[in-house]
C-alpha cells in the first residue's frame, strides 16, 4: 500500500449526500478481484449517458476535474452494500482522500485499509471546502497528514481529527498483511519454536 504523508492536488465538489457504493462502482463492475482498471467504471452511471459518451455536466469529466486528487462530498458518503471494490476505483482513478462530515462505517474502515484517507470534518468546514473546489483547476487544496491539517487554496487551514492507530498505518502504508509482516520475527521465532515442540505438526 502506498504511504499517504501529503497530498496537495485539485479537489472535485461533489454535494450530493448519500452517495452509495452502488453509485461509486456499480454491481456490473464488480466481477473482478484486481484493483486496477476500475477507475473508468468510476460513477459510471452519473458520468456516462445511455449511448456510452460522456455526460459532459458531471464533475469529473470537466477539464478542470479531471485529474482530481479529492472528493469533497456530502454526508453519509459510502453507505449502502460494503464492496470494496468501492475505494478500489476511487483510488484507480486517483482520488485519495474524500472530505465529507459522515461516512457510512464500513467504506471508512475500508479506505484505510486501501490507502485512502477519509476525513470527517464539520458541515461548516465542509462548506468551506466544497466553495473552494467549485474554484475548478484553482481549487487547489494540500492535506498533511501528520500536522492533520488541510490548506485552502487562499491559505486557509482546518484541522481534523483521526484515530492515531490508523494514521500510523496510513502514513507507514500498511494494510492488514503489512501489519501482519511488522512481527514477521516474532512469527518466525514462534513457528521455530513450535517446530522444534511438535515436529509431528
Amino acid at each position: 500500500m502506498q504511504k499517504f504523508t501529503t497530498l496537495t492536488g485539485v479537489a472535485a465538489p461533489m454535494p450530493m449526500i448519500n452517495i452509495d457504493t452502488d453509485k461509486i462502482i456499480p454491481k456490473q463492475f464488480l466481477k473482478t478481484i484486481a484493483r486496477t482498471g476500475l477507475g473508468k467504471a468510476l460513477f459510471d452511471e452519473m458520468r456516462y449517458r445511455n449511448d456510452g459518451s460522456e455526460d459532459p455536466d458531471f464533475v469529473l469529466n470537466k477539464p478542470a476535474y479531471r485529474k482530481a486528487k479529492i472528493l469533497v462530498a456530502g454526508e453519509n458518503f459510502g453507505c449502502g452494500s460494503s464492496r470494496e471494490h468501492a475505494p478500489w476505483a476511487l483510488l484507480d482513478f486517483g482520488i485519495t482522500c474524500v472530505i465529507a462530515t459522515s461516512f457510512a462505517d464500513i467504506f471508512y474502515n475500508n479506505c484505510f485499509k486501501n490507502g485512502i484517507l477519509p476525513i470527517k470534518l464539520p458541515q461548516a468546514d465542509v462548506d468551506k471546502l466544497m466553495d473552494d473546489a467549485e474554484r475548478g483547476a484553482n481549487a487547489i487544496i494540500t492535506i498533511d497528514l501528520e500536522k492533520q491539517e488541510i490548506t485552502g487554496p487562499d491559505g486557509g487551514m482546518v484541522k481534523f481529527e483521526l484515530d492515531p492507530f490508523r494514521k500510523h498505518c496510513l502514513i507507514n502504508g500498511l494494510d492488514d498483511v503489512g501489519l501482519t509482516l511488522e512481527k514477521e520475527k516474532a512469527i518466525d521465532a514462534f513457528e521455530a519454536k513450535r517446530k522444534a515442540a511438535t515436529p509431528w505438526l
